[in-house]
C-alpha cells in the first residue's frame, strides 16, 4: 500500500498524502472492501454446492461432507441469505447514524463477519446457520457505512475527485469478487468445504487488519455519530428489542417442544418478512403527509423503478444458485483441455464488470455528446430485457443437458456476460435515480430503500423454492425470462407517463 502513496498538498480530509491522486484513506477503504468482498464472494461461491453436496465424489475429487440438501432447499437458503444481507443494510445505516458512527460500525461489522466465516468452518448444520446469520448481519452493517466513509474523504459533493474515488472503490469490490472463487472456491470444492470457509475468514481478517492499521488515514467525520440517540430513545428501543426477542424465543420454543419444528419454520417467516418490509417501507414514505405534491409524484415514479429492479435481481442473483447448480452438474468442467472447478464460473461477473464498465461509461458520454443517450427509464427497460434474454439463452443448454449430456462452459460464459451488460444498464443508474428522486426528508434512507429491491427479488425466488417450484426446470426458467422481457417492454411503453411523474429528473 505504501508504494502507491505520494505526497501532495491537496487539503483533503485527514492527510496531505494521496493514493493515486485521491485522499490516502481511500487506500485503506479500498483494501478493506476488497478483502471483505473476497470473503463474501468466496463463501457465496461455495454456499449452494456445499448445501447439496453429500458424500465424497471420486470422479471430481470433491471431499463431499456437505449438508446433502435438495436443490430447492439450497436455492431457498441461498436466496434468503442474499436478501438478508441487503435487508440488513437499512439497520446497518441506522447504527452508523445513531449509535456507533460509521468507523466503529465497520470495525464491529468486520469482527462479526470474520466470526461468521469461522463458524462456517466448523462442521455441523447448527454452526452453519449461526455462521450464515453472522455474515448476513455483519455484511449489512459494513455495506451501509463503508461507502459513506468514502464520501467523507472528499471536500463535499462538488470535489472533482469524488466520482473517480468511488470508481476506484468499485474496482476494489470487483477485484475481491473476481479473485475469491479461484482461491476460496477451489480450496473448498476440491479439498475441503470447511477449509474454504476458513480461508474466507482469513480474507476478512486481512481486511479488518488493514482497516485498523491505517484507520488514522480516514476522515475524522467517520468517527462522529451524526444523530445520536437520546437516553429515552435508547431505553425505548432496548425494551422493544428485548420484548421482540423474548416473543420469538417463546414461539419457537413452543414449536420445538411440540416436535413440529422444520427448517421451513425459520425460512418461510424470514422470506415473507423480506417481501413485506420493502412494501411497508414504500407505503410509509408514500403516506407521509409532510411530502409535497412534487415529492409524492416522484415517489409514484420511483415505485416503477423499484418493481423493475426487484424483477431484475430475482433473475440476476440466481447466478449463485440456479446457474451454479447447472455449472456443477450439467456443464463440462474443461475447456481446450484445461479442467477447472465449477466455482470458477462465479468469477465471470466481476471480470465482465471490470472489463465492460469503462466501455459503458465511454459509450454513455459519447451518446450524450450526440444528444442520443438513452434516459434512465430506457436504460432500465434495456436491463430487464437483457436479463430476460439471458434466461431465454439458458433454456437452450438446459434442453441439451436433458439426456445427461454435459454442455460447453461457453453457454454459461455467454449467460453471465448478457446479465452483466444488463446490470451495467440498470444498477448504476438505479443508484443515481434513487438519490435524485428521494424526498428531502428521506434523503439518507432512500439508498437503503434501493437495496430493498434486491431483498424483494431474492425473497420472491426463495418463496417460490419453498412453495415447491423447481427453479432448475426449463419451464420456470422460460417463464421468468418472459416476465423480465414483458416488464422491460412495459417500462418502455409507459416511459412518458413515468417521466411525467419524475418531474425535472432525467
Amino acid at each position: 500500500m505504501a508504494s502507491s502513496l505520494t505526497t501532495a498538498s491537496t487539503g483533503t480530509p485527514g492527510s496531505g498524502k494521496t493514493f493515486l491522486g485521491h485522499p490516502r484513506g481511500l487506500a485503506t477503504l479500498f483494501f478493506t472492501e476488497m478483502w471483505e468482498r473476497f470473503s463474501y464472494y468466496g463463501m457465496r461461491a461455495l454456499l449452494v454446492l456445499y448445501l447439496v453436496s453429500g458424500g465424497a465424489d471420486a470422479a471430481t475429487g470433491s471431499q463431499g461432507g456437505g449438508l446433502a440438501m435438495t436443490a430447492a432447499t439450497a436455492t431457498a437458503i441461498y436466496s434468503v441469505y442474499v436478501s438478508m444481507v441487503y435487508l440488513m443494510a437499512m439497520p446497518g445505516g441506522w447504527f452508523g447514524d445513531r449509535v456507533w458512527g460509521a468507523r466503529k460500525t465497520v470495525t464491529i461489522a468486520g469482527f462479526v463477519i470474520m466470526a461468521g466465516h469461522a463458524s462456517l468452518a466448523i462442521p455441523g448444520q447448527a454452526m452453519f446457520f449461526v455462521g450464515l446469520a453472522l455474515v448476513a448481519v455483519g455484511s449489512g452493517l459494513l455495506k451501509a457505512n463503508i461507502s459513506t466513509m468514502v464520501g467523507h474523504l472528499y471536500n463535499g459533493p462538488d470535489d472533482p475527485r469524488r466520482d473517480g474515488g468511488f470508481t476506484l472503490f468499485y474496482i476494489g469490490i470487483n477485484l475481491g469478487a473476481f479473485v475469491a472463487p479461484f482461491a476460496v472456491g477451489t480450496l473448498g470444492e476440491k479439498v475441503n468445504w470447511h477449509l474454504g470457509f476458513a480461508l474466507a475468514a482469513v480474507g476478512m481478517g486481512l481486511g479488518l487488519a488493514c482497516f485498523l492499521a491505517f484507520t488514522k488515514s480516514l476522515s475524522p467525520k467517520s468517527s462522529v455519530v451524526p444523530n445520536p440517540l437520546s437516553a429515552e430513545e435508547r431505553k425505548s428501543i432496548l425494551v422493544k428489542v428485548c420484548l421482540a426477542v423474548a416473543a420469538i424465543a417463546v414461539f419457537y420454543g413452543a414449536v420445538v417442544a411440540m416436535g413440529m419444528y422444520t427448517l421451513n419454520w425459520a425460512l418461510v417467516p424470514i422470506t415473507l418478512a423480506g417481501l413485506i418490509i420493502p412494501v411497508a417501507v414504500l407505503v410509509r414514505i408514500k403516506r407521509d403527509k409532510d411530502l409535497d405534491k412534487t415529492e409524492q409524484s416522484k415517489m409514484n415514479g420511483y415505485i416503477w423503478f423499484f418493481v423493475a429492479a426487484a424483477v431484475f435481481w430475482m433473475i440476476y442473483d440466481q447466478g449463485g444458485s440456479t446457474l451454479a447448480l447447472f455449472a456443477d452438474s450439467k456443464t463440462s468442467d474443461s475447456l481446450l483441455g484445461f479442467s477447472f472447478p465449477a466455482t470458477w464460473f462465479q468469477s465471470l461477473n466481476p471480470l465482465f464488470v471490470m472489463a465492460l464498465a469503462p466501455v459503458f461509461a465511454w459509450l454513455w458520454l459519447w451518446l450524450a455528446r450526440k444528444n442520443q443517450e438513452p434516459n434512465t427509464i430506457v436504460k432500465f427497460a434495456m436491463g430487464l430485457v437483457l436479463v430476460g434474454a439471458s434466461f431465454f439463452v439458458f433454456v437452450v443448454p438446459m434442453g441439451m443437458a436433458g439426456d445427461g449430456t454435459k454442455v460447453s462452459p461457453m453457454w454459461l460464459v455467454s449467460i453471465y456476460m448478457i446479465q452483466t451488460i444488463g446490470e451495467l444498464c440498470l444498477s448504476p443508474v438505479g443508484l443515481s435515480v434513487t438519490t435524485k428522486m428521494a424526498p428531502q426528508k428521506y434523503a439518507s434512507q432512500m439508498m437503503g430503500v434501493w437495496f430493498l429491491a434486491v431483498t424483494a427479488g431474492d425473497c420472491t425466488t426463495g418463496l417460490l423454492s419453498l412453495a415447491g417450484v423447481d427453479l432448475n426446470g426449463t419451464g420456470i426458467i422460460g417463464m421468468q425470462a418472459a416476465l423480465a422481457v414483458l416488464a422491460g417492454f412495459a417500462v418502455f411503453m409507459y416511459r412518458k407517463k413515468v417521466q411525467g411523474m419524475m418531474g425535472s429528473v432525467h
